[in-house]
């Protein structure tokens, strides 16, 4: 019986990750917080309901009905934004009791996902792959998820990187710098003479516990120094499509930076800890796929293939999918070949182990050059982590 050969598939992987000329990004989804100790879409919806009480948990579980939470979030906003008038109700709400579980939804996902990390490992290593990347394109990291352990990575390791905002402790959303970094043009010219390729890019696609709006009749998004007070709803993806057009400004952009990442020419992108629940992200990720035939998407899978990634990788060869036990490669779905001169990080007791965020960013640690100061760091805090979990 056929099978894919797993040394084959990681000596490839690592020729790709080494090519200078590559455009390389990466799109991180819960599972790869989830990796580091926090919890992902449905430990948040858990913690959420578990700390609710009365009215609003009541509140809170009707709309959670066929929602996720963001979209919970998204009717919440929509509909403290129709209801002006005291007594009027939608869902047997008014805008005040809409706005206050707004605020009790976003301070419970704030007080979750800002508790300390168990194991930052995995984003530490991730780090030091990106700073020692050396490709003449920016490293691209995107992520759906709202957390802080990037960011809270690449400052523990002094790496520089630019997220789309300009400031400190109330940073404000700069549009023309992000489009610019993904213009072919004469503006892209300019964005490269004052954003070099060494700075990381971080992109938060649905936002963060750290983005806040800003009141008034146009309000913008504020990247915060600490996370958003109590007082005021975090700035997370509004997924109502009829939610107010000038909140959505700064994720219709990140959105617009992804698409662009993708189609660039000899774009390799890997994607880890993605389920993915997001079809308009999904098809943007499957668009790229079919129109790039030069460019390569990788995901990575914990566990199952889904059914819709596994039809487009069926047919599309360039759309790659990695589990433990099979893989689609080239568009054929076998099993894995047992493998015996693979590290036991990368293949062990029969199992690929890479859908792990934990050991595929121990593999791409190892795939760029070591640099000393900063290995020193990265050995530092890995030991203070192990240190403090013992």
């Amino acid at each position: 019986m056929s099978a894919h050969d797993v040394v084959s598939f990681i000596n490839g992987l690592s020729e790709k990750l080494a090519s200078r000329s590559r455009h390389v990004c990466m799109f991180l989804g819960a599972g790869a917080s989830k990796a580091c100790g926090l919890p992902d879409v449905a430990g948040l919806t858990e913690h959420v309901r578990g700390s609710l009480t009365g009215s609003q948990l009541d509140t809170f579980e009707r709309l959670a009905s066929g929602r996720n939470l963001e979209q919970v979030l998204g009717r919440l906003r929509r509909i403290a934004a129709l209801l002006e008038s005291v007594g009027d109700t939608v869902d047997g709400m008014t805008g005040e009791a809409a706005r206050a579980l707004d605020l009790e939804v976003c301070r419970l996902i704030i007080e979750r996902l800002t508790a300390h990390s168990d194991t930052p490992g995995p984003m530490l290593r991730l780090a030091s792959w990106a700073a020692r990347a050396d490709y003449h394109r920016p490293v691209e990291l995107f992520t759906v998820n709202y957390d802080l352990l990037v960011e809270t990575a690449l400052e523990a390791l002094g790496v520089p990187y630019f997220d789309g905002f300009v400031g400190t402790f109330g940073a404000r959303f700069r549009a023309d710098l992000v489009e610019a970094d993904g213009d072919s043009g004469r503006a892209a010219q300019l964005a490269s003479s004052s954003l070099p390729p060494f700075l990381i890019r971080l992109w938060k696609l649905h936002g963060s516990v750290h983005w806040s709006w800003t009141d008034g009749d146009h309000p913008s998004v504020l990247r915060l120094g600490t996370a958003a007070p109590s007082g005021q709803p975090a700035a997370i993806y509004p997924s109502d499509a009829k939610y107010d057009e000038s909140r959505r400004v700064p994720f219709l952009v990140l959105q617009d930076r992804l698409r662009q990442a993708l189609n660039e020419p000899e774009t390799l992108t890997l994607v880890a800890g993605y389920a993915f629940g997001d079809q308009h992200l999904n098809e943007m990720i499957f668009d790229a796929a079919r129109r790039r035939q030069r460019s390569e998407i990788v995901a990575f899978c914990y566990s199952s293939i889904p059914d819709e990634v596994a039809n487009v990788a069926s047919t599309v060869p360039n759309l790659q999918v990695v589990t433990r036990h099979e893989a689609i490669l080239g568009g054929l779905r076998q099993g894995w070949r047992s493998a015996e001169t693979v590290p036991t990080d990368v293949w062990n007791d029969g199992e690929f182990l890479l859908g792990d965020f934990n050991f595929l960013t121990r593999f791409m640690a190892r795939s760029a050059p070591p640099r000393g100061e900063l290995e020193s760091r990265l050995a530092e805090l890995l030991a203070k982590a192990a240190a403090t979990n013992e």
